[in-house]
């Protein structure tokens, strides 16, 4: 068994492709925050793709970790010189295998905090990409305010101090090239938000201007922050992958990645220091995002969380167990046909019916095995941003709203810790010591969990709302998930 790494490549099965460019000779264009399944399927999948056409060799990625998690992240790259194995899985059981390399180096920045400052000071770099998930832009979910009392921010705030925090490096970095004369890099939002490259932003600048005013206003108007759509669903790595790519295609790799066979990317042209020529590689590239970003987010996000509490409470802990279910499915459709669409403006290039039940079928994959549980995880950043923008939309317009609120009824019902067989739930959010303990009291007070305003704002106001949500989460108590679902089905 051969382990993966730049002396073995020109060893591995020819059934496994391999980087056809010389590695040796790429130069790191790129400083990416969060190398995650998800990147490795997604951005440094599309560089991999036009290195391997002879383009973008000034272009790799030179990965960073900030988060104590992303040691394991570290030990297998550096391990590995960068490379991994990246396994696309049709719905027919067809395998589609390939080494990526466009990841050139790997830096922990508790390790050394200078490198990865010094890093994106070079004039090489010319995009700092980001997948730090919803919660990583540190500002709240209802108000939208930067949230300047987080205790890594007051840290690097202190003058003099090491940066520990994303914002505190690449600020850092931002400050270095403006002093040494360098314009500054391209911040590249990758991560589910809508606005992404518009939250980022307001996230940076009101950091710097926390550090200085002077570097605040600077970063407000020489840095660009385009707005992009990404998707490509990318489950969490098992160890049955692992030996997947071991007894399939000889190679021991730490940390390969799985994923779906599609792959959707639209991007602002907004890189004024250049940038990869993306469109190259399948990427759309638009003028605007919001129309394709608004169609992902209601659609595809939000039906996520349509499916996947009510799924768990169901029993389900496969996604596509769930979406091959007849009731689930008709559920999502009715979901997105009658509450999300008519959010929705006309997107260039896409035909929105077929888009939906390609979205089934995406969720029917059973190659991937994706988990219920993973998109049931941080759901007070996931709802907030994906599933109530729809409720609010059509409380103004007087649209449905009765799948939605039993979509945060079943939420609700899931935040209770415990599912419909007496089991325990192991509730995965960074609000977990505050909403569980609501939820669990919802049988005497059933507004108690949608009173918070932190996550809910003011819909605890809307009677409207109100009254879908108590009806949903008084069926979810007294006749289950899935009866609540067969009744939504024969609702007019």
């Amino acid at each position: 068994m051969l382990p993966l790494n730049a002396r073995n490549l020109a060893s591995l099965p020819p059934d496994l492709p391999v980087p056809s460019y010389d590695r040796g000779a790429l130069r790191t264009g790129i400083v990416h925050f969060g190398v995650g399944g998800f990147h490795r399927a997604h951005e440094a999948m599309y560089l991999d793709r036009l290195m391997s056409a002879g383009a973008a060799l000034d272009w790799a990625i030179c990965g960073v970790g900030v988060m104590p998690f992303d040691e394991r992240m570290r030990d297998a790259l550096v391990a590995q010189d960068g490379l991994y194995t990246l396994v696309v899985k049709a719905p027919d059981g067809t395998l589609e295998p390939r080494v990526i390399g466009s990841i050139k180096e790997y830096l922990y920045a508790p390790d050394d905090p200078e490198a990865v400052i010094e890093k994106m000071a070079a004039e090489d770099v010319r995009i700092v990409s980001l997948t730090v998930t919803e919660g990583g832009y540190n500002f709240n979910a209802v108000t939208g305010e930067f949230d300047a009392e987080d205790a890594g921010v007051q840290h690097d705030l202190r003058p003099g101090a090491v940066p520990r925090t994303t914002f505190g490096l690449i600020t850092e970095a931002l400050a270095r090239r403006r002093e040494r004369g360098l314009a500054p890099f391209t911040i590249m939002s990758c991560d589910n938000i809508q606005g992404n490259g518009h939250a980022a932003r307001r996230s940076f600048v009101a950091f710097a201007t926390l550090r200085d005013p002077e570097l605040g206003a600077y970063v407000g108007e020489h840095v660009a922050f385009p707005n992009s759509m990404v998707d490509r669903i990318t489950p969490v790595t098992t160890d049955d992958d692992r030996e997947e790519v071991r007894k399939r295609f000889g190679v021991d790799d730490a940390w390969p990645v799985v994923c779906e066979p599609f792959t959707q990317w639209a991007l602002e042209d907004a890189f004024p220091l250049g940038r990869p020529p993306f469109e190259d590689a399948g990427v759309q590239v638009v003028p605007d995002v919001e129309p394709y970003e608004l169609m992902k987010l209601r659609l595809l996000n939000a039906s996520h969380q349509a499916l996947c509490y009510f799924g768990y409470l169901a029993g389900y802990r496969l996604v596509h167990d769930v979406a091959q279910d007849p009731l689930f499915a008709r559920f999502l459709l009715a979901y997105m046909d009658r509450e999300a669409t008519p959010t929705l403006a006309p997107v260039p290039g896409i035909d929105l019916d077929e888009y939906k039940h390609q979205l089934i079928d995406r969720f029917s994959n059973a190659q991937v095995k994706d988990t219920v549980a993973r998109l049931c995880a941080e759901s007070s950043d996931r709802i907030p941003k994906w599933l109530l923008p729809v409720i609010r939309h059509n409380l103004q317009t007087g649209g449905e709203i009765l799948r939605s609120a039993a979509v945060v009824a079943s939420w609700a019902r899931y935040a209770e810790g415990v599912d419909e067989q007496g089991h325990p739930i192991e509730v995965v959010d960074r609000l977990r010591d505050v909403l569980v303990p609501i939820a669990r009291r919802q049988y005497e007070e059933p507004l108690a969990f949608i009173a918070n305003r932190e996550v809910f704002g003011d819909l605890i106001d809307n009677e409207r709302f109100v009254s879908a949500y108590r009806s949903m989460l008084s069926s979810l108590h007294t006749k289950g998930a899935r009866a609540t679902l067969e009744d939504l089905d024969s609702a007019p």
